[in-house]
This record gives structure tokens, C-alpha cells and sequence, in this order.
């Protein structure tokens, strides 16, 4: 906060900041002062807070995990950057972006993937957001021996929801009862992943 003054001090992932920080703080948005650790001297600060977190704040005030008087202190000017997942149309942009950024730190010469390969990190749910998506290109840039990026070379939990759709579809047997269960359990299991395996959560949505 003393390094901030003037500035803007960037809280990442305050949904996990543990009640006791919580309280200072608040504190310090308040009253506009803090005291160093250790210090007797009480020092006033001039700091615009951005705060980022992945987390329902409104859920954690509810669960007490998180004070209501700090989420309403930083709710001011509430941006929402969807999660990948729901925005598929920025995947092939965020990944010619980070080809050109690991092909000049790795000298490789990673061209792109080919369209199927897209179609599968198009249809991926990505629960680990734009972070996997760049570890994933950053991994493809470094172990594979082509130009082009094929769909065997993706990792195998990318591949496996649509895979095992695929083969379902193929199947003679398979009939739209079949395919509608199929797509039911993923449509679950993701729900259930977003709220953290939260089953009452995932019920209500």
C-alpha cells in the first residue's frame, strides 16, 4: 500500500484473502492510513484498488468466508471478463498470440494447428482459463516436430470429451436418447467443476 501511494494496487485472487487481512484491509480503504508491521507510526495512503478474483464474492459473503462491508467497499465499478469457455472466438486469437510469443522465446517455428486441433480447443470447457490455454501452447511449441499442430498431439483430457462423443455418435446403436445422456453427464460434470463440487450449488444451477 505504501509503494501504491499515488497509484494503483492490483489484488489478485482476493477471494482468498483470509479473514484476519480482510479486516485491515478494510481498514485501509476506509480510513486511507495503515501502519507498517512492526511500526508505531501511522502513515496515510492515496491507492485505487483493482481487485481480480475467479470466485463468487456474493457466495463467500454468504458462506462468511468473506466480510460483506469489504465486497461492498470494492464492488464500486464491478467488471465481468467471461471465462474462456464462453467465449470460444478469442481461442484462435489468445493462440496466434502465444505461437508468436513461445516460437521467439524457444526459436521454434510453430505455424499454427490445424483445424481439427482448433476444433478441439474451441469445444474444450477450460477450467483453468486463458493461464491453461497458454501452458498448453507453450508445452505444443517446445515437444512438437511440426509446422502445423495436429489433434493427436493435443493432450489427451482436451481430446477425450470429444473423442468419446465421436465414438459414441459412431456407434450403430447410438440413437438421440443416447447422445442426449452422453452430452447430460459432460454437461454435469462441468457444472459440477465450476462450482468446485459444490452438488447444492450445481443442483440450483
Amino acid at each position: 500500500m505504501e509503494q501504491a501511494h499515488g497509484g494503483t494496487l492490483f489484488l489478485d485472487e482476493i477471494g482468498s484473502m483470509r479473514l484476519d487481512m480482510q479486516t485491515k484491509l478494510l481498514r485501509a480503504l476506509q480510513e486511507r492510513e495503515i501502519e507498517r508491521v512492526g511500526g508505531e507510526r501511522t502513515l496515510k495512503v492515496d491507492v485505487r484498488v483493482v481487485a481480480a478474483t475467479n470466485a463468487d464474492l456474493r457466495e463467500l459473503v454468504k458462506a462468511r468466508t468473506f466480510r460483506d462491508d469489504l465486497y461492498y467497499r470494492l464492488n464500486v465499478i464491478p467488471i465481468y471478463v467471461p471465462p474462456l469457455r464462453e467465449r470460444p472466438t478469442d481461442i484462435p486469437l489468445l493462440v496466434h498470440y502465444f505461437l508468436e510469443k513461445y516460437n521467439r522465446q524457444f526459436n521454434r517455428h510453430v505455424r499454427g494447428f490445424s483445424p481439427t486441433a482448433m476444433e478441439v480447443l474451441q469445444a474444450y470447457h477450460w477450467p483453468g482459463n486463458v493461464r491453461e490455454l497458454e501452458n498448453i501452447v507453450e508445452r505444443l511449441v517446445v515437444i512438437s516436430n511440426h509446422e502445423i499442430i495436429q489433434q493427436r498431439e493435443l493432450p489427451l483430457d482436451l481430446q477425450s470429451t470429444r473423442a468419446h462423443l465421436v465414438d459414441a455418435l459412431d456407434e450403430e446403436e447410438c440413437d438421440l436418447r443416447k447422445a442426449v445422456q452422453q452430452f447430460e453427464r459432460e454437461y454435469i460434470r462441468r457444472v459440477l467443476e465450476k462450482t468446485r463440487w459444490n452438488q447444492t450449488a450445481a443442483a440450483r444451477i
